[in-house]
């Protein structure tokens, strides 16, 4: 899964609370976690009703900048059309 590559990479930690939340910004890189992207589904402008439901594309997915932690570069994927730009 996303998280355990994450924590593979020494990119999790966990606050004073117990939660395991990622590192997000260090000074040698910068982690923006999507997770589940999904193509739009349709709607009916008037009662919001759903008309056609949005589909989950594959993956999980996060934007990094910074050297790719071991394993990663199998992963990167440049979109024509990026769904979220990180810059």
């Amino acid at each position: 899964t996303g998280m355990a590559a994450l924590d593979a990479a020494g990119l999790l930690r966990t606050d004073e609370d117990g939660h395991t939340k990622p590192i997000t910004a260090s000074l040698d890189h910068a982690l923006d976690v999507v997770g589940t992207i999904y193509r739009a589904g349709t709607f009916d402008a008037e009662t919001g009703e759903v008309i056609t439901p949005p589909i989950p594309r594959p993956g999980w997915h996060v934007n990094y900048i910074g050297t790719l932690p071991d394993g990663w570069d199998a992963y990167v994927v440049e979109p024509l059309r990026p769904s979220r730009v990180f810059a």
